[in-house]
């Protein structure tokens, strides 16, 4: 995406508090990783105007990069919503992919059709590590799709989730990156050169940081 599109998109978050830096109480990603700063997507379906531009921003990515596909898939719970807009604004099918199989009824992890034969197109709202992607790429390659392409709000640029999509032949492709946040919330005053710190200590090395916290 062009600098102009990743600042609006980055603007759009920080619009309606999907961002938030938190170096006193950090979070923990599913991963295990501690940090300072969270990114919320799924706060933008309560915001029509910020999910519009996302929403946007997806399908121009889409036109730019001439992804070629036959469906959507969003994995749950945080690509669902943002996929279904999606396909209902190109036309074409989709699909959603739990986190693991059903325990009861036809105990399947993709719901909405069948996407064997298809070429798909992965959507995503956030990407840390990529283990949800990746697993949601399993899944539907398991049940005989194609997939190369994932598509996904942003990514915290992670040296190990571009290693594993490289490893699984996935071509990842964001809306916005997590620096281009952190500029735009340097530029409106909402970080500010301590908060800025800590941010780049954390992103300097993820899995070490606030180990002794």
């Amino acid at each position: 995406m062009n600098t102009t599109t990743k600042r609006s998109i980055a603007s759009a978050l920080l619009d309606i508090g999907a961002v938030g830096f938190t170096a006193e109480s950090p979070i923990t990603f599913k991963s295990g990783i501690r940090s300072p700063v969270y990114v919320d997507n799924r706060r933008l379906s309560f915001h029509p105007t910020a999910w519009r531009v996302v929403i946007e921003g997806f399908v121009s990515a889409i036109d730019s990069r001439a992804l070629d596909f036959d469906a959507l898939a969003g994995v749950a719970l945080g690509g669902v919503a943002h996929c279904a807009a999606i396909a209902w604004q190109v036309g074409k099918p989709a699909v959603f992919v739990r986190k693991e199989t059903k325990s009861h009824g036809a105990g399947k992890r993709i719901e909405g059709g069948d996407v064997h034969g298809l070429r798909v197109l992965l959507i995503e709202d956030l990407v840390t590590t990529g283990g949800s992607s990746l697993s949601g790429v399993a899944a539907l390659r398991e049940a005989g799709a194609t997939v190369v392409d994932v598509c996904a709000i942003v990514s915290y640029g992670f040296a190990e989730a571009t290693a594993a999509f490289a490893r699984a032949g996935l071509r990842l492709h964001t809306l916005t990156n997590f620096e281009t946040i952190v500029q735009e919330a340097q530029a409106r005053g909402s970080l500010d050169s301590a908060q800025l710190a800590i941010v780049r200590n954390w992103f300097a090395d993820p899995h070490t940081w606030g180990r002794d916290k």
